[in-house]
């Protein structure tokens, strides 16, 4: 499984390589494409566990005035 994020940032708010090293501490990797950054599963995880690295997204990006999409999917 693999989530991806799309972030969309705000002049008032963070520079982007802030808020990139802050997603790669927690396990993101940024990349090209439709999406900004991945997370990739080791292993196939319930909503539950989705929701909790959905927390840990938004306790992160809190306060760096970004907007942000998750989209979680199966490989």
């Amino acid at each position: 499984m693999k989530t991806y994020l799309m972030i969309w940032f705000n002049s008032e708010g963070a520079e982007p390589q802030i808020v990139v090293q802050k997603l790669q501490g927690i396990g993101f990797k940024p990349m090209r494409g439709p999406y900004d950054h991945v997370y990739e599963w080791v292993e196939d995880v319930d909503l539950d566990k989705i929701l909790q690295l959905g927390n840990t997204i938004h306790e992160t990006l809190k306060g760096l005035k970004v907007l942000y999409k998750l989209e979680t999917v199966a490989s």
